[in-house]
């Protein structure tokens, strides 16, 4: 019998930076880190590229377009989730976007609460882990981290 293969959830995560600030929305009426901030971002869905899934995403909730040929990648991360019952693994792609059309503007109010920038050096308390862990990756350069591997059993 073959042995199952390794599957890792796909995430597309948006790194919308200007002027030294980044948008953030905080979650709500989700279940999952309501009333922490997090960036747009979504699951990969099957048939599409990681930009295809992120100017899906970056659309859906917070209005903007965005070119698939205008997002580079600008970090990968490695995230191990320690669910109850459901551990797993996610490949988190995060991009940034050369430029855009729109203004970015809270497109799921039943989702999310609040959509604000901050400064990439005073990020609020309230901020999901592995989004915090990311920004701060991303600011010191660097585009691989592995997060929360030591949770797993």
């Amino acid at each position: 019998m073959k042995k199952e293969r390794y599957k890792v959830i796909p995430i597309a995560l948006l790194l919308l930076v200007v002027d030294g600030k980044i948008l953030l929305s905080r979650r709500f009426n989700t279940g999952f880190e309501d009333g922490n901030y997090g960036l747009p971002a979504g699951h990969g869905e099957e048939g599409e590229t990681m930009r295809e899934g992120m100017v899906r995403e970056a659309k859906e909730e917070i209005g903007i377009e965005i070119k698939p040929e205008d997002l580079d990648l600008a970090l990968m991360q490695h995230q191990f989730c320690d669910d109850p019952g459901n551990p797993h693994a996610r490949a988190n792609f995060f991009f940034t976007a050369r430029k855009w059309q729109g203004v970015p503007t809270n497109m799921e109010p039943n989702e999310c609460d609040d959509v604000s920038w901050f400064p990439l050096d005073a990020l609020p308390v309230n901020i999901i882990g592995h989004v915090r862990n990311a920004i701060e990756t991303f600011r010191q350069g660097k585009n691989y981290v592995e997060y929360d591997w030591e949770k797993r059993k």
